[in-house]
């Protein structure tokens, strides 16, 4: 099965060492979950994966293609998406709208036939929109297709950007603390359309601080601390590492 996977990657900031021989794998059609304290080095390593942060050392391949000498259009064209912690929407388009950005790498119709209405490009914007609604009602948003982004509850924009990351039919979907500030309803909601992805055969990186809700998500689980790999396992055997309880409770 294709995968995203990480060989002892490092990365440093001048003489910090933000991660440190970091190898993990992220299969195609799977939920595989990345915990860690704060400051533990989870959205550095999510940075790498996505090319914004360029790679001290090791290699970072999507199936044959070595992504981590890639720049960050280059390795979204590949296949890899992501959501932010910090939400980042246009706040004045529509949610359909936002949505819609999300297609633009599958977008075949020119930039002049968009400009001049041509036949073709309105053909095509009608075909993305009819794809955005789909989405939107995969996330449970329609009735808010027309309003504003920005006027959203904080929850429903994390949604319309998952729906936006997913538009662009990723084979690696990165989700850097998806339930953040929600409840365990609303996390509940979101777990079953992850589920729904994964089935589809995107493979999921899900990096959050709600470990119950990782737990219950995913196959198999990776610690950071301090940039460095502390464990990997099942949720079973994550829960049960001394190391792992050490870093999250702090060691007597």
């Amino acid at each position: 099965m294709p995968s995203l996977r990480l060989d002892s990657v490092y990365k440093r900031f001048g003489g910090v060492e933000a991660c440190s021989n970091v190898t993990m794998e992220v299969p195609e059609g799977k939920i595989t979950g990345l915990i860690g304290p704060n400051g533990a080095g989870k959205t550095t390593v999510v940075n790498l994966i996505t090319g914004m942060f360029k790679l001290t050392s090791g290699t970072i391949m999507l199936g044959d293609a070595n992504v981590g000498i890639e720049e960050p259009d280059v390795v979204a064209r590949r296949g890899v998406s992501r959501t932010f912690q910090n939400i980042r929407l246009l706040a004045e388009a529509t949610v359909v709208q936002n949505v819609m950005i999300g297609f633009h790498r599958h977008e075949t119709a020119s930039l002049i036939s968009g400009l001049l209405g041509l036949p073709s490009a309105r053909a095509e914007s009608r075909k993305l929109r009819d794809q955005a609604f789909a989405l939107l009602e995969k996330f449970h948003l329609t009735r808010y297709a027309e309003h504003p982004a920005g006027s959203l509850a904080y929850g429903h924009q994390r949604r319309v950007e998952m729906a936006r990351a997913v538009a662009s039919q990723p084979r690696i979907l990165l989700l850097d603390e998806p339930v953040a500030g929600m409840n365990d309803v609303e996390a509940g909601e979101l777990g079953v359309i992850f589920g729904e992805l994964a089935q589809s055969g995107i493979g999921l990186l899900l990096i959050e601080h709600n470990i119950r809700f990782v737990t219950k998500m995913c196959e198999h689980i990776y610690v950071l601390d301090s940039g460095k790999m502390i464990a990997t396992g099942t949720a079973d055997h994550i829960m049960h590492d001394p190391a792992v309880v050490a870093a999250y409770l702090g060691s007597s």
